[in-house]
């Protein structure tokens, strides 16, 4: 017998130093987020540097979270900055750790 996995889905929002906003679905968000800040891909988010991880959510179906993408995506950009903004009012990177290496430590006796 098989146990299913259980999969999340989060929606997210990048932003740009500049104020570039940009907005996207994944099924690995700390695995999709290090792809726009390595850039992995030409496109959109590295040309204009969005890398900055500002807002998320997660669900457990994948259309719920492509329905939420597509609603986000049809926002006016006002409206997306309000959401930001009641989460993330410093609009911090919330990415920022996930990627450093931890420091090793030696024991000196």
């Amino acid at each position: 017998m098989r146990i299913p996995r259980e999969h999340r889905y989060s929606v997210y929002i990048l932003g740009s130093l500049s104020g570039t906003l940009y907005i996207g679905m994944t099924s690995n968000l700390p695995f999709r987020v290090r792809q726009h800040k390595e850039p992995t891909f030409r496109g959109f988010t590295a040309k204009y540097v969005v890398d900055r991880l500002l807002y998320y959510e997660t669900y457990g179906e994948v259309s719920t979270a492509i329905a939420r993408e597509k609603q986000l995506k049809g926002w006016k950009r006002e409206r997306k900055l309000a959401l930001i903004e009641k989460s993330n009012p410093q609009w911090k990177d919330l990415s920022h750790g996930w990627y450093e290496k931890p420091v090793r430590t030696t024991f000196q006796g």
